[in-house]
């Protein structure tokens, strides 16, 4: 799965979308969740030459691909690489909340037709309702899809519990930390027992000693839960901390140039360098981005 600059095929020229052309509709597909026990197990992620191309003619701006993705059911993926390269884009096409230009999204090996409900997503920004409090607006799930209350609360309580937000229950968003505030947004995104966690460089506002607690927590509820996670970020530091495996994009219109599989012992430690092997690593995605003219490393005068 890699793809050198150029890419291997052309993108579709225009803004519409295949998922709303007939000759892709082999079915009319439904992304529902998949119960394992009393909890929702990973979903798949699969795209095949996923592009995606803003406006038409002299005006369309190639965004992105193609790309291929093969996410297994319960994996942890980073998506890293350079500002504008189709990052985000990417996790709104496998969402389902924008539509692709061309290639083709299955989410548990279902076509992708509409923006899919057995998904949580989490944003830089944390998104919370100020009005409400901490659980009111973690409940707002309940409430927009129809839950049973006691089901919910209970999960509710069970997230608060494990992300150490005990106590802020009641507290409105003004009256908690920037950490606080993202805790209660990955609650958000996990009281309904999705498949999938989505997250779009969820720490990417918060201090450095905040990050790596953020980072912990994350980890051991995804190694508690084993949902599927694509994960957006900048740092190589989260990228190679959290990952099963790392995708390396390259520049605007982004392709896939690398992919790394990390092979780390879980939980990983705050202090990633205890790894000689997380060097080895982070050395490789900073040579990529050197090669990609990301990064211009040079000496002092030269």
């Amino acid at each position: 799965m890699r793809y050198d600059e150029s890419g291997d095929r052309p993108g579709r020229q225009g803004e519409e979308s295949v998922q709303d052309d007939p000759e892709h509709r082999e079915e009319d597909a439904v992304v529902g969740p998949r119960a394992k026990g009393d909890a929702t197990i990973g979903a798949s992620i699969v795209a095949r030459g996923l592009t995606k191309i803003y406006g038409q003619g002299a005006d369309a701006f190639h965004a992105l691909g193609p790309i291929d993705l093969d996410i297994r059911p319960g994996e942890f993926v980073s998506l890293i690489g350079p500002s504008g390269c189709g990052k985000s884009t990417t996790l709104l096409l496998v969402s389902g909340l924008e539509p692709y230009s061309d290639g083709s999204v299955e989410i548990d090996g279902k076509p992708l037709r509409e923006p899919i409900s057995d998904v949580g997503i989490v944003f830089q920004d944390h998104l919370l309702l100020e009005f409400r409090t901490a659980m009111r607006n973690v409940m707002i799930q309940q409430e927009i899809r129809g839950l049973d209350k006691a089901t919910l609360r209970s999960r509710a309580a069970d997230l608060f519990e494990r992300l150490e937000l005990t106590g802020a229950e009641n507290r409105y968003p003004w009256q908690l930390s920037g950490g606080m505030r993202q805790r209660v947004s990955i609650a958000r995104a996990l009281v309904h027992d999705p498949s999938m966690l989505l997250m779009d460089e969820p720490f990417g506002a918060l201090d450095a000693i905040t990050r790596t607690q953020i980072r912990h927590d994350l980890e051991m509820l995804w190694l508690n839960t084993q949902k599927t996670v694509l994960f957006i970020t900048h740092s190589i530091d989260e990228a190679v901390g959290l990952s099963d495996r790392v995708l390396v994009m390259s520049k605007s219109p982004g392709r896939i140039v690398d992919e790394i599989v990390i092979d780390l012992p879980r939980p990983r430690p705050a202090h990633l360098g205890d790894y000689p092997e997380f060097a080895g690593y982070a050395r490789r995605i900073y040579e990529i981005f050197e090669k990609l003219g990301v990064y211009r490393f040079g000496q002092a005068g030269s």
